[in-house]
């Protein structure tokens, strides 16, 4: 599945869009210098356990390893899959 991505000023997320409705999202804020926020997790139940949240969160790690950023995961689901990767892990501020 496709992951669209779209940022509006402070604010952005990771989504699929299936026929115009968005069936899983991250999200997240610019929350400072070098640093993102990750807020919110959200995968229709029909998609859940195809590790379509996973998957998410590995494109919002990549888009901070890509700009240099740190991650604040306050979102439980965000955080656990990132704490499980040390490859992961290493972009937690």
């Amino acid at each position: 599945m496709k992951i669209d991505h779209e940022e509006n000023k402070k604010k952005g997320s990771f989504y699929i869009d299936e026929g115009g409705e968005r069936i899983a999202e991250i999200q997240y804020f610019h929350s400072g210098e070098g640093q993102i926020t990750i807020y919110h997790t959200e995968v229709d139940p029909k998609l859940r356990g195809e590790g379509i949240g996973e998957d998410l969160v590995d494109r919002a790690v990549n888009f901070a390893k890509e700009n240099d950023l740190k991650i604040v995961a306050t979102c439980p689901y965000a955080r656990k899959v990132i704490e499980r990767n040390p490859e992961h892990a290493r972009f937690l501020a």
